[in-house]
């Protein structure tokens, strides 16, 4: 133990802050990829998973299929096209068990700093530990603990809130083990999670509503791949998942152009099938008909139509107004009608950070996401040896993840090659600039003001394209004239340990 309290712990050639679906993702790319490379992961929690360790609300699950959603390295072998938390949680321990990464993984650590030092071309991490402040050098930095806060989601102002006798439970800070049988529950948002949340409570609750400002395109879907389950019986398992996970790829690239090209045509598709599932009595065009096309925010799925048959069976209801304000039973709305509960779920959303809010230096200058640029969807301008993990809004998560991972294990092996101890994307000259995601969803536009840019041209712009992002990320240039390479000039790694623990 150094002066005050500070653990000089390790230095690494990689280290990966979160233990996710990314960054155990990201420790087996650099385990095969690059091998002879150290690694550590950081973990602030006591358990690997990431957000499918913290979501413990019911019903939780993904709402990509598990096919592309999955690891490109590892088959998904359940069956079930939509996986719940559990299901996803055990995916990525087993990962991490089968390939030793576990033993990399050091849990309770959470990152407070990162700092660049071009001289000796290392960052200087600290995390607060079970024994006190640890520090490690690194030779490249990897974020892979998301793009939302973990200690509180959204909360809008309710006026009278404080008048409600019931209880008020935020879905990311659901505790498993949470009684809700035989109560009324009112679950406020239109988003995955109150789609999710709905026909998981509708079987207990006395009755759940969803109240809605405005309503979302929810589509119904199997719960199983009949062409995943014909291939798995003649072909071997891996070949059967890659070709499944082509095909859903495929078809969600096709369904995501014909939203964009056609939004009327599929949004009368939508609408027609939930017709057929509700009944023509139901008003359809009130609750599900949005005031935005198709994909300007993502689809919220509905494995074998569960949240219209909890509508249908009576066990759920929808209602679509705006909340005037809390009263002691319930919620009063602007139409004057009043909804009676005993427990709310304020399902409205996320609060996205970038880094973790790790405090990042870069050669003592302060980091700030909003005057970055993104390069490749990866790479920030201006910050050296550093990679974040940023899924796509369109598609599975894990499909950008696994190429990042990939691009990040060519550039090290790049510079190992070269000599160079450091690379950083600089921007031309001009450039112009983008907002970082074309979202209309709320939580996005709340954000975007904090977030890094994107620019108007590759590899600047933050495609949502898997197919043009695996050509240029998996087999374009390296050392494309938008990276700057250079050598450490000045102390060794070992000097930036004993300079952060003398701080």
């Amino acid at each position: 133990m150094a002066d005050g309290g500070q653990t000089l712990a390790l230095e690494r050639d990689v280290l990966i802050v979160g233990a996710g679906i990314s960054g155990v993702g990201a420790a087996w790319h650099i385990q095969h990829r690059c091998p002879g490379r150290s690694y550590a992961i950081f973990e602030a929690r006591e358990a690997m998973g990431g957000t499918w360790d913290l979501f413990r609300y019911p019903g939780i699950r993904s709402d990509s299929d598990m096919y592309t959603f999955g690891y490109a390295f590892r088959p998904w072998v359940d069956g079930k096209v939509f996986a719940d938390g559990p299901a996803i949680r055990g995916y990525i321990e087993d990962t991490a068990r089968e390939a030793g990464i576990d033993r990399h993984i050091r849990f309770g650590r959470r990152v407070v700093s990162a700092h660049w030092d071009t001289r000796t071309a290392r960052w200087t991490v600290e995390a607060d530990g079970p024994d006190g402040r640890e520090v490690v050098t690194a030779k490249f930095l990897m974020l892979c603990s998301g793009y939302y806060r973990y200690d509180r989601g959204y909360m809008p102002e309710f006026e009278g809130l404080e008048d409600f006798k019931g209880r008020v439970i935020n879905p990311q800070l659901w505790r498993e083990g949470t009684e809700y049988a035989g109560q009324r529950v009112l679950v406020i948002g239109s988003g995955a999670t109150a789609v999710t949340l709905v026909p998981a409570m509708a079987g207990e609750a006395a009755h759940v509503t969803m109240l809605q400002r405005s309503p979302s395109y929810i589509a119904g879907r199997p719960q199983n791949d009949a062409i995943a389950d014909a291939l798995r019986k003649v072909l071997p398992g891996r070949v059967a998942y890659s070709l499944t996970r082509l095909k859903n790829i495929a078809l969600a690239m096709v369904f995501f152009q014909l939203s964009r090209r056609f939004p009327e045509f599929v949004k009368k598709g939508v609408l027609k099938q939930i017709r057929a599932d509700l009944g023509e009595d139901f008003d359809v065009e009130r609750h599900f008909s949005p005031r935005y096309n198709p994909w300007d925010q993502r689809f919220c799925l509905a494995p074998e139509g569960d949240f219209f048959q909890a509508l249908k069976s009576g066990r759920a209801s929808i209602v679509t107004d705006e909340i005037d304000r809390f009263t002691p039973d319930g919620v009063r709305l602007k139409s004057g009608e009043e909804i009676k509960a005993d427990l709310v779920i304020p399902a409205t959303g996320l609060e996205m950070q970038v880094g973790g809010a790790i405090d990042i230096s870069i050669d003592g200058r302060p980091f700030v996401p909003s005057e970055t640029i993104t390069y490749r969807g990866m790479m920030l301008s201006g910050v050296p040896n550093a990679a974040m993990a940023f899924g796509y809004t369109n598609a599975s998560w894990t499909l950008k993840i696994d190429l990042t991972c990939e691009r990040v294990c060519r550039l090290l092996n790049h510079m190992a090659r070269t000599g160079d101890d450091y690379c950083v994307p600089v921007p031309p000259d001009g450039l112009e600039t983008l907002p970082l995601l074309d979202f209309s969803s709320g939580y996005v536009q709340r954000a975007l003001p904090g977030l890094p840019r994107q620019g108007a041209e590759a590899p600047w712009k933050t495609h949502q394209n898997y197919l043009q992002d695996m050509l240029s990320i998996r087999y374009g240039r390296v050392d494309d004239g938008h990276l700057q390479f250079g050598k450490a000039a000045g102390a060794p790694a070992g000097a930036a340990l004993a300079q952060a623990a003398a701080r």
